[in-house]
């Protein structure tokens, strides 16, 4: 068994805390976006969605829909209680957010091991999901 001292256990919260607040700013902001029709990756979304899911939606229901589960995922994280809830919703989401880098390579891709900037864009998600699991591993329930 580890001991962890009051100073370090204060840190660990405020970290989980800090987390927290940046998983959802980052995930409302984006969903937010995608909502009112202003998002930077709209069009990345739109061709993924072309290969993917355009026989059963419109892109314009899709992005809504998208836009709100983005909002829901962060709004999540502010609730100790459903961290983990939230932490395997959040793994599902990142999975589908890297899947330009399988299917849509000329988007991401320049050349082997070199994203262009929406591979980099993609690929900073592991940030996220680093955050995501100090929370998950930290959190009591």
């Amino acid at each position: 068994m580890v001991t962890i001292s009051k100073n370090r256990m204060h840190a660990l919260v405020s970290a989980a805390w800090m987390n927290r607040a940046m998983i959802a700013i980052v995930y409302v902001w984006f969903g937010s976006l995608k909502i009112i029709g202003v998002s930077p990756a709209e069009g990345l979304v739109t061709k993924l969605f072309d290969l993917t899911l355009s026989p059963f939606m419109s892109i314009q229901q899709f992005l809504i829909l998208l836009g709100g589960a983005e909002c829901l995922i962060g709004l999540l994280w502010l609730f100790p209680r459903i961290s983990k809830w939230a932490f395997w919703i959040m793994v599902g989401h990142l999975f589908t957010t890297f899947l330009p880098v399988l299917l849509l390579p000329n988007e991401t891709w320049q050349s082997f091991f070199a994203l262009t900037l929406t591979g980099q864009y993609i690929i900073k998600n592991v940030v996220l999901l680093s955050a995501a699991w100090f929370i998950y591993v930290f959190s009591e329930n």
